[in-house]
């Protein structure tokens, strides 16, 4: 009797992935596997009959945290509609957010096995790309831990898997800064140059879109009380040493809740932060290390779907 834990919904991640958003990326991406839809797949097709059963595991060929396993259902229901042949039933034993070890079981299919081949690539390429950055999110959070300080993400996303991406950040137990360049207003120096001075960008957000908070970017002590002075909601504190960093921390610090600066103001520290200097630089009292390779650098995790005798 197996002792596998048995899941119903593969994640407990909040705020969850938009089940649009996976329903349109998985349609994508069979698209580019097949061809357009309904597509084929020549090997496949050629030699499995459609009446052919089998079942497979998907499994963990490394350590790590997994993250993507929301989308396997709709990757396999797309590919049977297409193939005008039954849905496979999924058994999930992990969810999203999970750490995994080699050799892990982490969902079992059975069913039609061109379905299961067929939608084999497009599930292991969007659960192996989020596992591999909820893997290296967590490696910060674990590393941050006590320190108060939270690991976040950016905006250096692959395209059309942003959403993906950010939801495994939370998976590996970061934090999502702003989704795109429609919610938050971030004033960096080409638009301080652009406007004439910080104060001049500031009012300008304010002016045409109230509704969003503004974070400006300093590289310097004076540039993040300047920007402070002028109404940021939030400082950027970009490629600072350690020492400088703390300097700016604590003239940040001593300046709260004083002439119009709010009580706490958040400070995000940025600009080629690593996993060994993650400690350190907490330490200097800022609230976010913002790590761009959390999606842009983080290898995929190996996953694999093996087909077992039906």
């Amino acid at each position: 009797m197996s002792t596998r834990p048995v899941f119903d919904t593969p994640s407990t991640v909040t705020p969850g992935l938009d089940a649009a958003w996976i329903a349109r990326t998985v349609d994508v991406a069979l698209d580019e596997d097949l061809g357009p839809a309904p597509g084929r797949d020549v090997t496949s097709q050629a030699t499995i009959p459609p009446s052919g059963t089998g079942v497979a595991e998907l499994v963990a060929r490394e350590d790590g945290v997994v993250a993507g396993l929301v989308a396997v259902r709709e990757v396999l229901d797309q590919v049977a509609t297409r193939l005008g042949l039954p849905v496979p039933t999924v058994t999930f034993h992990a969810q999203d957010g999970d750490a995994v070890t080699t050799g892990q079981v982490l969902a079992a299919l059975s069913g039609r096995t061109q379905v299961l081949l067929v939608a084999e690539r497009t599930m292991l390429n969007l659960a192996s790309r989020a596992s591999g950055v909820a893997t290296a999110t967590r490696a910060f959070a674990r590393e941050l831990e006590g320190t108060g300080a939270q690991v976040l993400d950016t905006r250096k996303t692959t395209p059309g898997l942003r959403a993906l991406q950010k939801y495994a950040v939370r998976a590996g137990g970061g934090t999502n800064k702003r989704m795109g360049l429609y919610d938050v207003a971030m004033v960096k120096d080409n638009h301080v140059v652009a406007a004439g001075s910080v104060a001049a960008a500031i009012r300008a957000v304010r002016e045409m879109f109230p509704d969003v908070q503004i974070q400006v970017e300093a590289d310097t002590t004076a540039q993040a009380l300047e920007a402070l002075a002028s109404g940021a909601d939030f400082l950027l504190l970009d490629n600072m040493e350690p020492e400088l960093l703390a300097e700016t921390v604590t003239a940040v610090r001593e300046r709260e809740g004083r002439d119009g600066v709010p009580a706490h103001v958040e400070l995000e520290a940025t600009g080629n932060l690593t996993l060994d200097k993650a400690r350190k630089v907490a330490a200097t009292g800022v609230d976010y290390l913002s790590v761009g390779a959390l999606t842009h650098s983080a290898p995929i995790l190996d996953l694999a779907l093996d087909l077992r005798a039906p």
